[in-house]
């Protein structure tokens, strides 16, 4: 076997998601997503830390993504409607890059270890949103209170595009989210 298996974390990507969703996180051992892959417990740790990071390889980005996309956002567009923007452009990115994520959100929903692990990639995501507020000059308080939102928001956004089997552009699941929090907060 080659020292470098091209396809390798794919592959382990693929087959931990099958395990986890057929036996459950916690029954799945590391030994065995690298078996059902081809490969060799050594090959997966070379590309993953621990059997959480299956599931979240690449979400590092993320953060730096949503700051940039923030950034990208012209300074003279009110804060709320940039961090809009800068939702529609990572989500947009995301729903083209995202596989299985309905299967990978059962297997999260399913284990309180990975639950646990989502909130805290998530929170990352919230922070680099209030920096990114606050550099457009928002109040700590301010910029704090509407990266949260916007969190949610996005979060809600992509857990339609995902119910939505991607039928539906990330773009239309963020709009029918701002238009649904929109009529609650008018009542």
């Amino acid at each position: 076997m080659a020292r470098w298996d091209p396809g390798a974390e794919q592959r382990l990507r693929k087959a931990a998601l099958e395990l986890y969703a057929a036996h459950g996180y916690d029954a799945v051992t590391v030994n065995q997503i690298a078996e059902h892959a081809g490969l060799t417990r050594r090959s997966y740790f070379r590309y993953f830390p621990d059997k959480r990071e299956v599931l979240f390889a690449g979400s590092e980005r993320l953060p730096a993504a949503v700051l940039d996309a923030l950034r990208a956002v012209d300074a003279d567009v009110r804060p709320w409607p940039a961090v809009l923007r800068a939702a529609a452009t990572v989500g947009e990115l995301l729903a083209e890059l995202a596989e299985d994520t309905d299967v990978r959100r059962a297997v999260i929903a399913a284990s309180p270890e990975l639950q646990e692990r989502e909130r805290t990639k998530l929170a990352s995501v919230t922070a680099a949103l209030r920096d990114g507020l606050a550099e457009r000059g928002l109040s700590a308080e301010d910029a704090a209170l509407l990266a949260q939102i916007g969190s949610a928001v996005f979060q809600n956004a992509f857990s339609r595009w995902i119910d939505g089997r991607g039928q539906q552009s990330f773009r239309s699941c963020l709009d029918a989210v701002v238009a649904s929090l929109g009529r609650e907060l008018d009542d």
